[in-house]
């Protein structure tokens, strides 16, 4: 299976299926972690055809996607000295992809680079779609750019060496697709175990990403609604210095405080909300969690990079439909977060 993303200045192919062979007409730097390299690092160079191959091995884990991990891709970039004509590739995961991405945005002020992805939360949201970038001591992707791949490689065999864990935690992307932008998609996870319809479960969430971002390429509008959850994920992740939570983890009880403040706001009903705290239980991302200190959180509420007015909120308007909200006031937040407290 194929889907073409269209970005202003061109399109790219998602490619979803066996991994093909991927061919490049000069250099190539790979760059991969210390847990996926081990396992399909040779996979990749068995598919892999291009004059000059270069390898880069990063720590794995998001406490590591720092401007420390930038500058060793850098480095192994310059050594091999990469010209623009050349290319990056990332094996792995979100963090990978985030990474290599954003270093390649940034070296020599720009060169292509692909991605294979290896989690199911990259093949499904994090590969596509151009988001880059790194975090720092004020939150989660607070630097990065807009710089979309050339190519994205989805081979579904690479979850096969995938922790349950963090299988789980890429479920909550696709939840977070359906509950804003597709409520047969939401219907048909509801309906279908994702183990034994993995390819077309993929494909299905690719899609809806392909549409939203061929509409909104840099998140003035539409794209906003794949936030869902995430301004309350940023904070929950921070807190725990980014090793506590899985980013699907974070997320997941992210859209549930969403849930409850639309719900406080009149814009969800209780039924609704039910049915989606009943689909994430269903992949165990129904998860308690519970706010230690407001105040701080709510800093890095405000810290988020969607927030322009004041903090940006993704809520859902029953299923297949969201509201941006930025007038929130403190109280009110604090009330309809009750249940963390």
């Amino acid at each position: 299976m194929r889907l073409d993303i269209q970005t202003k200045d061109f399109s790219y192919p998602v490619c979803i299926g066996n991994l093909e062979q991927i061919t490049h007409a000069s250099k190539v730097l790979v760059v991969s972690d210390s847990i996926v390299a081990p396992l399909h690092l040779n996979t990749l160079l068995s598919k892999l055809k291009a004059p000059h191959i270069f390898t880069h091995m990063i720590s794995s884990g998001e406490e590591h996607k720092t401007w420390q991990g930038i500058e060793g891709i850098l480095e192994s970039a310059f050594q091999a000295n990469l010209s623009r004509k050349d290319l990056m590739l990332a094996l792995g995961g979100g963090v990978v992809s985030d990474m290599v991405g954003f270093a390649s945005a940034i070296y020599k002020r720009g060169i292509a680079f692909q991605i294979v992805p290896t989690t199911l939360l990259a093949q499904v949201d994090a590969s596509v779609g151009g988001k880059t970038g790194i975090n720092n001591k004020y939150g989660k992707n607070l630097i990065g750019a807009f710089h979309p791949p050339r190519a994205v490689h989805i081979d579904p065999l690479f979850l096969t060496t995938l922790p349950k864990r963090e299988f789980k935690a890429g479920m909550a992307e696709m939840v977070k697709k359906a509950v804003c932008f597709d409520k047969d998609y939401f219907k048909w996870l509801e309906s279908h175990p994702l183990e034994q319809h993995l390819e077309l479960g993929i494909y299905k969430s690719v899609a809806i990403k392909a549409s939203v971002v061929a509409q909104d390429e840099k998140e003035e509008g539409l794209r906003r609604g794949l936030n869902y959850g995430h301004t309350f994920a940023h904070a929950i992740e921070k807190a725990g210095a980014y090793s506590t939570h899985l980013h699907g983890e974070a997320v997941a009880i992210g859209m549930q405080m969403a849930n409850a403040l639309a719900l406080k706001l009149g814009l969800l009903e209780q039924a609704t909300q039910e049915r989606i705290q009943a689909l994430l239980k269903t992949y165990g991302l129904d998860l308690p969690y519970h706010i230690a200190d407001f105040e701080s959180f709510y800093k890095d509420l405000q810290m988020d990079k969607k927030n322009t007015k004041g903090i940006c909120f993704i809520l859902p308007k029953g299923l297949g439909a969201f509201v941006a909200r930025e007038d929130m006031d403190k109280s009110t937040l604090k009330e309809a977060l009750h249940a963390w407290l």
